[in-house]
């Protein structure tokens, strides 16, 4: 894979059926995405192919549960090698990780190696078993992202991660303190994400600086969307060395993104 730059966008679709019946084909055409990575994908594996239709290198680890979570990494260029989960069996049929590793040309000339992970973090529940299954998949994210330094040092992981790490990061962050997506422990773990113990780097955070948002997700309630009253819970998580080669980072509506349906997170 050579090119002068590598566009790598994730979405959280919300179902992929509906996203493509809402006009998702005609938001991805004029993108010209190189890696598509995929959350909440919510379909067969044939439905899945059929939908993004020829010219991608497709890797979907679909949930065993039906109608639930599931990831995709689709590509342009086929992928040196795959994987399917993260950590203990435990997470083996949940849809939530999936990786691949490409061969690049970097603008030296040189051969490197990138891989990317597609992730989608459970939403959780403060005080439930829901909680407790966030936190192992964070705990295996804190094994897994030192392993993936080491693997390679152009590493990506992108997705819906549930957790909004900052108060940058969600407008109404005084009212959320005990909800979850924005807990004292769940922020922790991004704090070891992004500090001196595991030393990835935030790339949309790098990239915007110290301001509010740019949000990805508004709740349905209320007039959230109108407000702009929401949460950054999506996220390019980099390995120091790429993170240092991105020259770019944005966030686009998915359609059909109106106050009427405000939940879709691409970026």
């Amino acid at each position: 894979m050579k090119k002068d730059h590598l566009r790598i966008a994730s979405v959280n679709v919300n179902g992929l059926r509906a996203a493509y019946k809402n006009g998702m084909a005609a938001w991805l055409e004029p993108r010209e995405v190189d890696i598509l990575c995929l959350q909440e994908v919510r379909a067969p594996d044939a439905i899945v192919r059929q939908l993004l239709g020829d010219g991608w290198h497709i890797l979907h680890a679909e949930a065993e549960a039906k109608g639930r979570a599931g990831v995709a990494i689709a590509s342009r260029e086929e992928p040196l090698a795959t994987r399917n989960g993260i950590g203990d069996d435990y997470f083996a049929t949940a849809g939530r990780w999936v990786e691949a590793d490409f061969r690049l040309t970097d603008a030296a000339g040189e051969r490197v190696q990138l891989t990317v992970a597609s992730a989608y973090v459970h939403s959780g529940e403060a005080g439930t078993p829901k909680q407790d299954d966030k936190y192992r998949f964070l705990d295996a994210m804190c094994t897994r992202l030192p392993e993936l330094t080491k693997h390679s040092d152009h590493a990506l992981v992108v997705g819906d991660l549930n957790v909004a790490h900052t108060p940058l990061d969600i407008r109404n962050w005084k009212g959320n303190l005990k909800k979850a997506g924005f807990l004292p422990e769940e922020r922790a773990y991004f704090d070891r994400f992004f500090g001196e113990d595991i030393g990835w780097h935030d790339v949309h955070r790098t990239m915007a600086g110290e301001m509010d948002g740019p949000y990805t997700w508004w709740s349905w309630r209320g007039k959230a969307f109108d407000n702009d009253a929401g949460w950054r819970i999506d996220y390019h998580m980099a390995t120091p060395a790429l993170a240092a080669s991105a020259v770019s980072a944005s966030w686009t509506a998915l359609p059909p993104m109106t106050p009427a349906s405000p939940t879709t997170h691409p970026l």
